[in-house]
């Protein structure tokens, strides 16, 4: 009977051979995981009976106080890359890390507060795609939709890979079952409860990661006492772990990569929106600014501290699910177990939500009535579409960086330079937004079809794709913008 036990509960729970004892624990913990699960399933249908038009589902009636702006923006950047790869790459590689998510996170948001958070509020859209038709006509609107779904369905496919290997190795169960299991739960509140749902959830979500991060440092602070991390890191041969400028030209392209995606993503756009006013909106930005500043450090300390556990230098699998399975213990395991899978949850429905208001509002509301069709049901429908596609796409993808940066690179290469320009554009300019975009959003897309080796054409691998796919598509808007001013002279 004990050899029915899975090894991760037996790291986890107590010493091999002690069946009662595991047996147990392990019953307790997946009561409580049950538990937060009911509860994100009892809200979702509590916030179901708000739902009556397109901007209750997707934008929360735009009535968002600053405190749900805050939780929700931090929720859905806090997710898997955050905490799994972030941790991983302070291990290897040490301080210079905070480049690859800590600062591309903290720049979004300056960015956004001091430049684009009012115009983006005052726009009378739904969403990102309905400025693209404005600015640059019909036929680009639906070429941006298609980068934007793309885009999301990478993103939400690169948490459920996330989530699968996560919660594998927890349930005692195969990576196809675990990502099924944490797929349904985020569909089934995300259709049922629309955008208001994934923002309470978020917030619910937001806090047990800030606990369970500060639970694990302190656990860290406290385990590393009497140990030169600086001297075990020489001894590894890592001489500028300490260091913010080593791999430099790799932090800078993965910082310009994702800072310019995420500026121009619709999820910051959507929850910016949402918000009451102006200056919700700004304060919302504000709170989560200070709080990344405080958080990113913290993840990068909690990698660097997990040296001396793991003195090797070398980690198969993340490294903070072996800190939960062998190190940190029974209540600070749950505790953390939870938190990440709500992170990783947060990014999640986000992206799945994201999604589909732009399958909704610029597929499906392009070419069905508007009279004909039950808008809730649209979106409802838009969610589950969005939610399977990402998920057939995680049972190919296995990394969820790779897929995190193939998904950056479609917006960063195809989008960015076209959607900066339309904020404040005053004259439409259909060629300059065309060439960008076919250009632009080609390149990613060669790219992609490299790295999945369907092509064999010698691209260069992110992030070192980034200045290519951004000249060619400044190319094309420059080229379209000068045939656009000649046509109209």
């Amino acid at each position: 009977m004990e050899a029915s036990i899975p090894i991760s509960v037996i790291l986890l729970f107590g010493k091999k051979g002690d069946f009662c004892y595991n047996l147990s624990v392990r019953i307790e913990f997946i009561v409580i995981f049950l538990g937060y699960l009911a509860l994100l399933l009892l809200l979702s249908f509590v916030f179901s009976k708000r739902m009556r038009n397109l901007e209750d589902f997707f934008l929360a009636s735009r009535r968002l106080p600053s405190f749900l702006v805050f939780l929700t923006l931090g929720a859905s950047w806090l997710g898997a890359t955050s905490t799994l790869v972030s941790i991983d790459e302070a291990y290897r590689i040490g301080v210079s890390s905070f480049w690859v998510m800590g600062m591309p996170a903290l720049l979004t948001v300056f960015v956004f507060y001091f430049f684009l958070a009012k115009p983006i509020r005052q726009l009378p859209i739904v969403s990102l795609s309905d400025l693209v038709e404005i600015r640059y006509g019909r036929v680009v609107r639906h070429l941006a939709s298609i980068l934007i779904i793309w885009y999301m369905i990478l993103l939400a496919s690169s948490q459920m890979v996330a989530i699968g290997n996560f919660l594998k190795a927890f349930l005692g169960t195969s990576y196809f079952y675990a990502l099924l299991l944490g797929t349904a739960i985020v569909l089934i509140y995300s259709i049922s409860g629309g955008f208001f749902s994934v923002v309470v959830t978020d917030g619910m979500q937001f806090f047990l990661l800030i606990a369970g991060l500060i639970g694990l440092l302190g656990f860290l602070l406290n385990a590393a006492q009497g140990t030169s991390v600086s001297l075990l890191a020489a001894q590894l041969g890592r001489d500028q772990y300490f260091s913010m400028f080593i791999d430099f030209k790799r932090n800078i392209l993965i910082l310009i990569s994702f800072t310019m995606a995420w500026i121009i993503s619709p999820i910051a756009w959507q929850r910016i929106q949402a918000a009451q006013t102006v200056k919700k909106a700004k304060n919302g930005l504000l709170a989560v600014g200070g709080t990344f500043l405080f958080v990113y450090w913290g993840i990068v300390l909690i990698g660097i501290l997990a040296l001396p556990l793991f003195p090797s230098g070398v980690q198969e699998g993340p490294l903070l699910s072996a800190l939960i399975l062998s190190k940190t213990g029974n209540f600070l395991g749950v505790l953390l177990f939870i938190a990440i899978t709500a992170a990783i949850m947060s990014t999640m429905d986000t992206a799945i939500n994201t999604g589909a208001l732009s399958l909704t509002r610029d597929v499906f509301q392009q070419f069905i009535p508007s009279h004909k069709a039950n808008i809730i049901t649209l979106s409802r429908l838009s969610t589950m579409i969005i939610g399977l596609l990402a998920f057939l796409v995680a049972t190919k993808l296995q990394s969820i960086l790779e897929a995190l940066g193939l998904a950056s690179e479609i917006m960063t290469e195809g989008l960015f330079i076209p959607g900066m320009a339309m904020l404040f554009m005053k004259k439409k300019r259909p060629t300059a937004g065309l060439l960008s975009l076919v250009l632009g959003g080609g390149y990613s897309f060669l790219g992609f079809l490299s790295k999945i080796s369907v092509l064999d054409i010698g691209w260069p691998d992110w992030p070192y794709s980034v200045p290519y796919g951004l000249g060619i598509c400044l190319l094309g808007f420059a080229a379209g913008w000068i045939f656009d001013s000649f046509r109209k002279h």
